[in-house]
């Protein structure tokens, strides 16, 4: 797992169309860091208004916060200039296209703080940039395995090399479903419960199938055939034959099901055994679909089971 990181100048240049942002002073912090480390996800937050009791990463100056720093004394002003000052934020916005007092433009010049100016509301500030920030320095990995959205439904297809993984995701395509990504996807948890699968720009559109080489699967398949981006659902895993014993007992009713964490998550996986003979485009098919019933409450075995126990209750009575 990687640890994300995002500098002043990145952030400005990345919502700077979108929120109008302007530079004010402190250019030359340009470079100041913020990374995704435990302590981002302690009290202070990513991104708020001024506060210096429990400083944000991006501190926003709106009216009232302006209107606050006025109401202060001499002495009171300058303290309080130079606390915001040594907790060293990432950048300071002012909200509305607000006058910069030249005290804080000053502090912030000298200190190489960078200070921006947006003509945007202070709550369309907190918004983008809380969400901005969340997103870019939320947990990530990078997995082996082709992303496929499949019943529209996320699946990550994993096996060793040779298993087949490739050949299965091009059946899939060919039978109406979408890649996401080929050999190397990226997943970001963006939520508690959520894992959103991207795919490097490199790869981008490609699927590397062993005997074709790399193929562009958008200009063979059309575009809708290639899905930007899908939330990670489902893991299924290949293993090669004799690999593993045949199943026996319950899990000849149960299949053979489980869950893979990946970063803070416990994703379901099916492990399907590849064989001769065995249709694994069908058999991907059915286990998206048999997970898409257990995550509606229906389950195919468990209703079996019951029904073998009623029918052997009738027996004995």
């Amino acid at each position: 797992m990687t640890t994300a990181s995002i500098n002043a100048a990145e952030l400005f240049e990345q919502q700077r169309e979108r929120l109008g942002l302007r530079w004010l002073a402190g250019e030359a912090g340009s470079q100041r860091v913020l990374e995704a480390v435990h302590t981002v996800a302690r009290r202070p937050s990513l991104a708020g208004y001024l506060n210096t009791i429990y400083p944000n990463k991006v501190q926003i100056l709106g009216t009232e916060e302006l209107t606050w720093l006025d109401s202060l004394d001499s002495r009171q002003r300058w303290e309080t200039i130079e606390k915001i000052i040594q907790y060293r934020p990432l950048a300071m916005v002012i909200s509305k296209q607000q006058a910069c007092p030249e005290d804080l433009r000053d502090a912030a010049e000298e200190s190489d703080t960078p200070l921006w100016v947006s003509p945007r509301r202070g709550h369309e500030l907190l918004n983008h940039l809380q969400y901005h920030l969340a997103r870019t320095l939320a947990p990530r990995v990078t997995l082996h395995g082709v992303f496929m959205e499949i019943y529209s439904i996320g699946v990550l297809i994993t096996g060793e090399s040779g298993s087949g993984k490739s050949e299965l995701a091009l059946e899939l395509v060919t039978r109406g479903h979408r890649l996401v990504a080929d050999d190397a996807p990226e997943f970001t948890q963006i939520a508690p419960d959520v894992l959103d699968g991207t795919c490097p720009e490199m790869l981008q559109d490609l699927l590397e199938v062993r005997g074709l080489g790399v193929l562009n699967i958008r200009e063979m398949f059309g575009d809708t055939a290639i899905k930007s981006n899908k939330y990670l659902r489902l893991v299924i895993h290949l293993t090669k034959p004799m690999q593993e014993p045949m199943p026996a007992g319950i899990e000849r009713l149960t299949g053979d099901s489980g869950t893979r964490r990946i970063v803070d998550l416990d994703v379901p996986t099916i492990t399907l055994p590849v064989m001769p003979g065995r249709n694994l485009a069908v058999l991907a098919e059915a286990a998206t679909r048999l997970h898409s019933l257990r995550m509606k409450g229906m389950d195919p075995a468990a209703a079996f089971i019951a029904r073998h126990s009623n029918f052997l209750e009738r027996g004995d009575a």
